[in-house]
């Protein structure tokens, strides 16, 4: 009998599944070590790489051992470094910018190089309450034991207090005005009261807060005068010219393609940059060339979702092509991303088709494939 049990448990084993999205730190480990290895700069208390070192992180290089780390942020090196510097201080940083910006990719990076976690997080809604800031109770525990530490469920934020670590939060505006500043004691005193204890929880030296906000939801709610004074803030904006956000769409593209097992090619660069010059056109309201003026739709066509519309060109490809990424894949997750609004935006696309797309040589395939899903 023994023995049958043993054999139909045996049976429930299940192979470990793979992880579809690693955090930073489990994906990029072989970097990080190899930077720790190479950085031999000054970390401040409790960093797990120096300044310099995330920065190289963050930016991409080559170390003197001709190890190379890939870039993770496309873009300004002094937005990173000022970001990294804020984090060395008392103040805290917040990431500001329009969807799409790389805002919770550069928060995550930042969390994984200086605290090797990137995983104390708190996202933002407005349901968000005092607790998923602060700290829960064992409500078990409460009543057999009444208050203690021990029946305390501590928050991210109390976390990285007193492990020395980064808390990220995830869209700060969308959090209740009165939720949101909670933070002040903590970001300005260091400390996290308990008044049904009569303690406090001290933060211990690395600790800081990463958080994140897009400036489309200005008006939702707005941080009060006395929290906005923690933050050092630092405005995220969209790539500076069309061959940056090629690459980066470019390689996250091919991460995904990666993580997804998606048995296509990789898309041709020229597929890319069609999608990067339609979000760029219809973005700044004007063609590349200056010449012709066009109508911006109402969302804000980000890189992020420049990086969708051809991910999910690639799925197509793979699954119900020949896979190999072409402009009947693009075109349907294209007009998705460009056609929000079914009015405004659909004017704004078919006028974008005729007068830009339809005369732009080696398009045709573009322009007929879109033609016959509108």
């Amino acid at each position: 009998m023994a023995a049958k049990t043993k054999k139909q448990s045996s049976k429930t084993v299940e192979p470990q599944t793979a992880i579809l999205r690693q955090h930073a730190e489990q994906q990029f480990a072989a970097e990080l070590e190899e930077l720790r290895k190479a950085d031999t700069r000054q970390r401040p208390a409790n960093w797990q790489l120096s300044p310099w070192a995330v920065s190289t992180y963050l930016l991409g290089g080559t170390l003197e051992n001709g190890f190379e780390i890939s870039a993770k942020y496309i873009g300004n090196r002094r937005l990173m470094e000022i970001a990294i510097a804020t984090l060395t201080t008392d103040r805290a940083l917040l990431l500001y910018g329009v969807p799409g910006t790389a805002k919770s990719w550069v928060s995550e990076h930042l969390a994984a190089a200086i605290a090797g976690d990137s995983t104390l997080l708190i996202q933002g809604t407005a349901g968000t309450s005092e607790d998923a800031i602060r700290y829960g109770w064992n409500y078990a525990k409460l009543l057999a034991e009444g208050p203690s530490l021990d029946a305390i469920v501590p928050s991210p934020l109390m976390q990285s207090m007193g492990q020395g670590k980064i808390t990220r939060i995830e869209e700060l505006t969308r959090i209740p005005a009165d939720v949101q500043d909670t933070l002040i004691t903590v970001l300005s005193e260091k400390t996290l009261p308990i008044p049904e204890l009569g303690e406090e929880i001290q933060a211990t030296q690395g600790f800081n807060v990463i958080a994140t906000a897009n400036n489309r939801d200005k008006g939702v709610n707005d941080l009060s005068s006395a929290l906005k004074r923690r933050f050092n803030t630092v405005v995220l904006p969209l790539p500076d010219d069309a061959d940056s956000e090629v690459k980066i769409v470019q390689e996250r593209v091919q991460s995904l393609k990666t993580a997804l097992d998606l048995p296509a090619e990789a898309p041709a660069l020229a597929e890319i940059r069609r999608v990067v010059t339609i979000f760029r056109e219809l973005r700044s309201g004007r063609t590349e060339d200056g010449k012709t003026k066009l109508k911006s739709p109402s969302g804000t066509l980000s890189t992020a979702e420049a990086i969708s519309v051809v991910n999910s060109g690639l799925s197509l490809a793979a699954h119900f092509g020949d896979g190999s990424l072409q402009a009947h894949d693009l075109v349907s997750s294209l007009v998705g991303a460009v056609v929000k609004d079914p009015v405004q935006d659909q004017v704004v696309w078919k006028e974008y088709l005729e007068t830009v797309v339809k005369e732009r040589d080696n398009w045709s395939d573009l322009y007929r494939a879109s033609r016959e899903i509108l």
